[in-house]
């Protein structure tokens, strides 16, 4: 949703702000939108906290309460005047010439109050102090009737699930832990003249031949009124003369769409939008509408109970990952940066994220995006593996947040799920206190997941809910970390149980919405946050931006388990991205060719919040790692993979058809020798249904030469193809040779520069790294002898004349030889 104002009845009050501690012994400027520690940041009183080991040297921000200040001028200060904010972060008071107008303590609610008696001719001064998040977290811990625990892995700065505040502020295992404070959102002066639009929300019904949308316009007057207001969709332009009352009246209207155009995920369908807008004299309001059903299957069968979603009528398999906060600090992301990992997302064969509840509601036009994209959004309400208050003044605060947010967001034809927390029922088996008194704590847990989907339903009738994620279903407590059968599972066992990649194939979810493998971030990144004397695994630096207790023993111990050991630190962040892109793949080929039994798979996670170690598949500031570049291949909506068949030497080939057309597939598969020369096994061809996974072919290892790899390629009849390799034991049993790799690069006309990359032998995980920041249309890719790959790398500083230095890695090359 958009909305713009007449010039004469808005004043914007974004831009630069004085900001201050309460101490007054700094003064620096800031801006709005902005957060203080970025502000304090470009003033160089603190360092920049994402280099070395500053993050400690910083603490002391967040725990001081900050002031910001401007001033601005009002002609006419005799009308009725509000203030319009959101994304206030979190516990502030708002003084109008000295006068508290707003007491704020939900940084997801939108803050509207009446400022009139407060203004004065000429000008004004608007003052924000912020109170410390982590003292404000405090107080109310010791004000509640009993102890509610939190996460101390996630948080290490403590008492975060006290305050209605994104919780990876205070720290996660993959987050630094600022307890940032700021205003990310709208800040503005408005002038009420008749009437303001609080709401405007949608709900669609479809019938034989059409489509009813049904608008609900919630407009907001100081005193009785008509409104003159105007409604658009499409070509369709009508006007309603409205009375409305003193305080809040709701308008109702139906559109009739005959033979509208569907909106579909990426990969079914188009993606059809229509323009929704609401006009009064005075403001506009247009949102986006996409036409579609949505249904959650969740009937009974044999295994336990389906999770999938129904689009239009059809089922789609769900190919995505998990979303976290496109940075740890608001001034340094961006609308651009956010589309461009939103873009990555979709060029990856995704079809759906998952917005975690740890974090923010996104803004409008990050929903925009989704739209556009196709990209379907599973929509957690921000609570996140802490237990939280269930005090009436609590749950009151989480009420106005749910209703808000549903009916700001829920018209997005994206967002066809919305959940009640991440992990919160795991949560209560977490902590000492919960397990001794758990009835307790579980009515607490129930008050508050209550509230939150009473108050959904009552925004949003319509709009489907789902409790907690992982569940095995509705009012279902149980163990959805291990118990396959139903609902949806956070599968974890590999990474935090140290359990081999194969342990996936021993689970079959219905849906499996978190599971992961950490690697390091790519060398790029690590050189904007250490030095070379820091490029150790066992650095102080080094270990600072590893944020999951045991993480870098995990990644050491995994390569132990599958690789030689890598040479030197380049190489051993270079292993970890290719372990971590198998461990992935490993999963997802397995999980989807069970369908329809499991119908969908989004890892954790997508994206970084900062320069981290974490199991994100894109670096912080966009560049994708090595599973980035996998998923674009295990994601592709026709693919084949090979499934080793449990207790045998047979390797089955998967094919995967998520298309809604039969494909026919020819596939042939080789005996690949460590010299780099293949040997022709078997050709296989036949058809896959649509939305179908069928068994295509299968070979017995044991007809391979000693040390051999198995290795195949194929061609679909939409013009989808694939190639991949499967080891009979681990890679560093493989007596790899030298590949001979080598490569040329040629400047193009458009700023884009080619790669031919050639080996002589086998070249296994090739991967292009350059010194600059870009993409490479193709990375993570084999050669056999006498094979020649072209690349195209596409520079992020589109004003390079000169090419890049290019790297190459290949998994022979990684290891020390003698």
């Amino acid at each position: 949703m958009t909305s713009s104002y007449a010039s004469d009845v808005a004043i914007d009050l974004s831009g630069i702000w004085k900001l201050s501690s309460a101490e007054g012994d700094h003064q620096v400027r800031m801006d709005i939108p902005g957060d203080v520690h970025t502000a304090l940041r470009d003033a160089k009183v603190i360092p920049d906290p994402y280099f070395g080991r500053n993050e400690n040297d910083v603490q002391w921000v967040g725990h001081r309460d900050w002031i910001i200040e401007r001033s601005f001028y009002v002609d006419e200060p005799d009308a009725t005047w509000y203030l319009d904010v959101d994304y206030l972060d979190t516990v502030a008071v708002v003084f109008l010439n000295d006068i508290p107008v707003l007491s704020a303590d939900n940084c997801f609610r939108r803050y509207r109050p009446d400022v009139s008696s407060a203004l004065q001719q000429g000008e004004n001064t608007i003052r924000i102090h912020f109170h410390s998040s982590i003292k404000a977290g405090a107080d109310r811990q010791a004000s509640q009737p009993f102890y509610v625990p939190y996460h101390p892995g996630n948080s290490p700065i403590p008492h975060g699930n006290m305050l209605r505040k994104p919780q990876c502020h205070f720290g996660w295992d993959w987050n630094i832990a600022l307890a940032p404070l700021g205003i990310y959102g709208t800040i503005a002066l408005r002038r009420l003249d008749v009437a303001r639009i609080d709401h405007v929300s949608t709900s669609q019904h479809h019938v034989d031949g059409g489509v009813e949308l049904h608008v609900e316009l919630t407009l907001h007057a100081a005193q009785p009124a008509s409104v003159p207001t105007h409604l658009s969709l499409g070509d369709e332009r009508l006007r309603l003369d409205c009375g409305v009352s003193a305080g809040d009246t709701v308008i109702r209207h139906v559109f009739f769409v005959e033979d509208p155009k569907l909106w579909w995920p990426a990969g079914s369908g188009e993606q059809a939008l229509y323009t929704l807008t609401v006009e009064l004299p005075d403001e506009t309001v247009t949102k986006q509408i996409g036409f579609r059903k949505v249904e959650l299957l969740t009937d009974k069968d044999e295994a336990g109970s389906r999770f999938a979603f129904r689009i239009n009528g059809r089922e789609i398999f769900c190919r995505g990952a998990n979303w976290i906060p496109a940075d740890a600090l608001h001034s340094l992301t961006s609308r651009e940066k956010t589309e461009d990992l939103l873009s990555s997302a979709a060029e990856a064969n995704m079809n759906m994220i998952r917005v975690w509840g740890g974090g923010f509601y996104e803004q409008d036009w990050f929903y925009d995006l989704c739209d556009r994209l196709g990209l379907m959004v599973w929509q957690d309400f921000m609570f996140a593996c802490n237990l939280y208050p269930c005090t009436d003044d609590f749950l009151d605060n989480v009420e106005h947040e749910v209703d808000y947010q549903v009916r700001r967001l829920s018209s997005h034809p994206s967002i066809v799920l919305w959940c009640g927390d991440n992990e919160l029922v795991g949560a209560l088996n977490w902590f000492e206190e919960s397990r001794d008194n758990r009835d307790r704590y579980l009515v607490a847990y129930d008050r508050l997941n209550r509230t939150i989907e009473r108050a959904l339903k009552k925004a949003a009738p319509s709009a489907l809910w789902w409790p907690s994620s992982p569940a095995s279903g509705y009012l279902d407590y149980g163990d959805a970390w291990h118990a396959d059968g139903s609902g949806d599972m956070h599968y974890w066992s590999v990474w935090h149980e140290n359990k081999s990649f194969d342990n996936y194939r021993a689970v079959k979810p219905r849906f499996c919405s978190e599971f992961g493998f950490q690697s390091y971030t790519s060398m790029p990144v690590i050189r904007t946050y250490a030095d070379e004397k820091d490029m150790n695994i066992s650095s102080p630096v080094i270990e600072l931006h590893q944020k999951n207790a045991g993480g870098n023993e995990r990644i050491a111990g995994t390569i132990f388990r599958y690789f030689r050991f890598p040479k030197d630190f380049e190489n051993f962040v270079y292993i970890s991205q290719v372990q971590q892109a198998l461990a992935i793949k490993t999963a997802v080929e397995y999980w989807r060719s069970l369908k329809p039994h499991c119908m969908g798979t989004l890892y954790w996670q997508l994206n970084d919040t900062w320069p981290v170690a974490s199991w994100s598949s894109l670096d912080y500031g966009g560049s994708w790692k090595a599973l980035h570049y996998a998923a674009r291949h295990f994601f592709q909506p026709v693919a084949v993979s090979a499934i080793p068949s449990e207790g045998t030497n047979v390797v089955q080939f998967s094919t995967v058809n998520d298309t809604a057309e039969e494909v026919e597939i020819d596939m042939n598969i080789f005996a690949l020798l460590t010299d780099g020369t293949r040997m022709p096994l078997k050709s296989a061809s036949g058809a896959c249904g649509p939305d179908a996974a069928v068994i295509m072919a299968d070979v017995d290892m044991a007809q391979l030469p000693d040390g051999a790899l198995l290795s195949w390629n194929f061609i679909a009849s939409n013009g989808m193809t694939g190639e991949g390799h499967h080891v009979a034991e681990t890679y560093k049993a493989l007596e790899l040779q030298p590949p001979g790799l080598a490569h040329s690069v040629k400047a193009l006309d458009d700023g884009q520069f080619e790669l031919e990359v050639s080996a002589t032998g086998l070249a296994l995980f090739v991967m292009v790294e350059a010194d600059v920041a870009g993409r490479y249309s193709d990375n993570l890719f084999d050669l056999t002898a006498g094979e020649t790959r072209r690349i195209i790398f596409s520079p992020l500083d589109k004003t390079l004349t000169l090419p890049p230095s290019f790297k190459l890695f290949d998994l022979f090359s990684s290891q020390s030889h003698g």
